[in-house]
């Protein structure tokens, strides 16, 4: 079995979910079963997903499961675009949460790519 927790894009999408728990806490009220329940599950998803393919035993599935992240950050990607256009987030959030959904859509795709070209060979 893979290790996910070596993994960096794993780390960083972990990190990013936890940022995302610690912003959220700040929504307003009348959001705790919209935008923010969206967004954190959108958010635990793509560390939840990167684990969940670590341990299977093929790596079809594993790309599989990376392929269930790469969709769930994009959802996450979208709840923070509107969370900053409906003012709930600060610019230095707005802005650093922007920068970890980049690199982890870089780090995931990499590790994509490595697993297909694997599966090729």
């Amino acid at each position: 079995m893979r290790n996910y927790k070596n993994l960096g894009v794993w780390q960083n999408a972990d990190e990013l979910t936890f940022q995302i728990y610690q912003v959220t806490r700040h929504f307003p009220a009348e959001e705790t079963y919209g935008i923010t329940s969206q967004l954190r599950r959108a958010a635990y998803s793509v560390p939840a997903n990167i684990a969940e393919g670590c341990g299977r035993e093929s790596n079809a599935d594993y790309l599989r499961f990376l392929s269930i992240a790469r969709g769930s950050l994009a959802e996450k990607e979208y709840f923070l675009h509107l969370a900053n256009r409906l003012s709930y987030l600060s610019e230095s959030d707005w802005k650093e949460l922007t920068r970890l959904v980049n690199y982890t859509f870089a780090a995931l795709a990499g590790l994509m790519k490595s697993i297909r070209e694997s599966l090729t060979n």
